[in-house]
């Protein structure tokens, strides 16, 4: 016969058995610990402190690879305007309107087509009567690429 004392502890002390919840679980059913939640979030400002430099220059990669396809497309659009005609062109324009180009791309730095710097032909490239046109086209951007040159130099 148990006494009164064992009957007391048996009606309070948690179930037995296969369904009895598992030790702490009301505790876990309501949330997560403070020290969880700043385990994740330092977790997470990791990756964006990893993950956000790599994300600049890839933009930066991105653009600068954009600008000297457009420099190589414009360049070879002048030979083959100067090839055909026997002249360079008077404008970059020109290149457009006769069909060399589609249309005149965007300086992918500056993010516009009106920043283009124009290099005319020399005199001594150019025979008398004719006029000198575009020659040679650069960025009008300001700064350096990621190798170090100028964009300007390009």
């Amino acid at each position: 016969m148990k006494n009164g004392f064992q009957d007391i502890v048996g009606r309070r002390s948690a179930p037995q058995g296969k369904n009895a919840p598992a030790r702490g679980a009301a505790r876990r059913a309501s949330g997560f610990t403070l020290l969880e939640l700043i385990v994740v979030m330092t977790l997470i400002g990791l990756l964006v402190g990893i993950a956000l430099p790599a994300y600049r220059d890839a933009t930066k990669r991105a653009r600068e690879a954009t600008l000297r396809e457009d420099l190589a497309r414009m360049r070879v659009a002048i030979d083959e305007y100067h090839t055909d005609k026997g002249e360079y062109p008077p404008a970059l324009e020109d290149l457009v309107s006769v069909g060399y180009l589609r249309a005149l791309p965007a300086d992918p730095m500056t993010r516009s087509d009106s920043t283009w710097v124009l290099e005319y032909a020399p005199w001594e490239m150019v025979d008398e009567g004719q006029i000198a046109g575009v020659f040679n086209v650069r960025s009008g951007a300001e700064g350096e690429g990621l190798d170090g040159t100028l964009y300007s130099e390009w």
